[in-house]
Order: structure tokens, then C-alpha cells, then sequence
């Protein structure tokens, strides 16, 4: 094997390399804008709680599916913030929310036992 041949596989290597971390960082910024407008939708339906219970207090079927519809999203946000941190490398901690490295099994600031895989994101 010449040099050129070491040259040529290490400069591959590091091609592959680079597309894979641009594709990460571009599914993260996916996750991020999905978030966004989870989070962004939450909020108006927020309002149309207000406006229906407004209109008509005794309406309780509409309210009912508004609210399931932000459950709904609070859980779908769950997940995409779950899959974001495992991407990035992390895993939150579901006693005090702090972002620790994936390798860990008890987290560092409260030493609760981290999930494994995603466990806990229902």
C-alpha cells in the first residue's frame, strides 16, 4: 500500500466523517423546529380553551379533546426532546432535568439512576 493509497483512505475517512456530523446536526436542528412549533401550538390552543370556555362554560365535550390534544403534543415533545438529547450524546435526568452523558447510569447532580433507552418518555 503506497502512501497515496493511506492519503486517499484517510481523506475518505474524514469525508465520511464530516457528512455524518452534518447530518446530524441537521436532524437535531429537524428536532428543534419541531419542538418549536409543538410548543408554539400548545399555546394556541391554550387561547382556544379560553374562547370556547368563554363562549359556552358548559361545553365540556370541546374542552375535553382541546386538552387531549395538548396532552397529546406534551407527549410528542417528550419523545423529540428525548431522541434530540440522545443524539447530542446526553440523557436527561428524570428527577432533576439535568443533561448528562449517555455513558452514565446515575446521574451526576442527584444521583438518580438514568433510564435506559427510552423508558421513561411515555
Amino acid at each position: 500500500m503506497s502512501i497515496l493509497d493511506k492519503i486517499s483512505g484517510a481523506a475518505s475517512d474524514a469525508s465520511r466523517n464530516i457528512s455524518a456530523k452534518q447530518k446530524n446536526m441537521s436532524e437535531q436542528s429537524n428536532l428543534k423546529r419541531k419542538i418549536l412549533y409543538e410548543e408554539e401550538r400548545i399555546v394556541e390552543i391554550y387561547e382556544e380553551i379560553g374562547r370556547t370556555y368563554y363562549k359556552d362554560p358548559t361545553n365540556k365535550k370541546d374542552l375535553d379533546l382541546l386538552v387531549e390534544d395538548i396532552e397529546t403534543r406534551k407527549r410528542r415533545i417528550k419523545r423529540m426532546k428525548f431522541e434530540l438529547q440522545t443524539k447530542k450524546g446526553f440523557k436527561i435526568c428524570p428527577n432533576c432535568q439535568a443533561e448528562v452523558q449517555e455513558k452514565f447510569t446515575f446521574c451526576g447532580v442527584c444521583g438518580a439512576k438514568l433510564p435506559e433507552g427510552d423508558e421513561d418518555i411515555n
